[in-house]
């Protein structure tokens, strides 16, 4: 055991884990002894979900009893309801969510983290987003339906009406990619959280705090605002050029644990390309462009297109607004927190990493009338 220092825990192992891999040197992303690329766009959200909780994938009749569960479990106490609508309509939609799952956890906060209570809590977010977004707008929120799958009914209850297959496909998709990667920083404060046997909402409020931010995220949104700012596929360059001269740093590139091009990325840009042609024009000449500015400046240094990258335009074909780009996120990452909860509290063990002290040696205080 090593008692050296080491910024950000880099390379530091801080549970072993047989929910994900995130293989950083080969660009593998493995669910449970699956690779990602096989379950993107051949799964459904709730079949990934049932691979995370129960450790396989289901059966007919497991998925059909998952899928009623979820459908059963989407409403919203009488108080987080009451939280919602006491929100101002110009919060940020992740603190909503923050906000409203702490008030939604209430009823189960002496309960031990179990299976039905990350259904419950998955099921909900999709509710708490969607009802606030159109309550932002100035309209009722739309109740939750019960013969509509986990994609299909956010698009419903955000829209008020059905989406198209192609869109709801679009949307599945994107949340079996993002439902879980190994030991991110939400997961870790998640795990955190539940060693010292907290309830599941105090895992998940934690959880969602750490995705807000930017380095983590926030970055989708970001993406979008900086290809806005860029404008045009023959602006790409100079205005990157300027950016890196004022330290600018380019979202959606870089990774901390991939060397290669992210495997999700992967997905998502062909996805991109497919459905939001405008925005991939733009994105794939920024994409060039970013990559060889960074590899101009540190040709030692891996740095490849990660998932934050595409995942805006395939949102933003989807119909989401920006801000809730990362809300979204965390209604998938949901399932990913909650299996690695029920993973700790299963053999647990309080996470109390050491600190290295850099302050004063011990030495007397100065009595008050001395210190002037």
């Amino acid at each position: 055991m090593t008692n050296e220092y080491v910024p950000g825990l880099e390379g530091i192992v801080a549970a072993q884990t047989a929910i994900s891999l995130v293989d950083g040197a080969n660009g593998r992303l493995v669910y449970r002894g699956y690779v990602i690329a096989d379950l993107a766009e051949e799964m459904s959200f709730e079949e990934v979900a049932h691979l995370l909780w129960y450790g396989k994938l289901p059966t007919r009749a497991e998925l059909d009893a998952l899928t009623l569960e979820l459908a059963s479990s989407r409403r919203l106490t009488p108080a987080a309801t009451a939280t919602l609508n006491a929100l101002p309509k110009d919060t940020d939609p992740m603190d909503v969510l923050r906000s409203v799952v702490s008030v939604q956890g209430v009823e189960h906060r002496l309960e031990k983290p179990t299976i039905p209570l990350a259904i419950h809590a998955t099921a909900s977010f999709p509710t708490i987003l969607a009802a606030f977004q159109r309550r932002s707008l100035g309209l009722e929120p739309v109740k939750p339906r019960a013969d509509l799958g986990h994609a299909a009914n956010y698009l419903y209850m955000l829209n008020g009406k059905e989406s198209s297959p192609e869109l709801v496909r679009a949307l599945n998709t994107y949340l079996v990619l993002l439902a879980d990667h190994g030991m991110n920083a939400s997961t870790f404060t998640a795990r955190v959280i539940a060693s010292t046997d907290s309830d599941l909402a105090s895992c998940l409020v934690g959880a969602i705090g750490a995705l807000k931010g930017p380095a983590h995220g926030g970055a989708p949104s970001q993406v979008m605002e900086q290809l806005e700012l860029i404008g045009t596929p023959e602006n790409a360059e100079p205005w990157m050029r300027a950016a890196r001269q004022r330290k600018v740093r380019f979202m959606g590139f870089g990774h901390r644990v991939y060397r290669v091009y992210d495997p999700r990325a992967k997905i998502l840009k062909a996805m991109c390309e497919r459905m939001n042609p405008d925005f991939f024009a733009l994105a794939s000449k920024v994409e060039e462009v970013a990559l060889r500015i960074l590899h101009e400046e540190h040709p030692e240094r891996p740095q490849s297109t990660n998932v934050e990258f595409y995942s805006a335009g395939v949102l933003q074909a989807i119909g989401l607004p920006k801000e809730y780009f990362t809300p979204t996120f965390a209604s998938s990452r949901a399932a990913g927190w909650t299996a690695h909860v029920l993973e700790q509290v299963a053999n647990n063990r309080l996470i109390r990493p050491q600190s290295e002290y850099i302050g004063p040696e011990p030495h007397k205080p100065v009595p008050l009338a001395e210190r002037g």
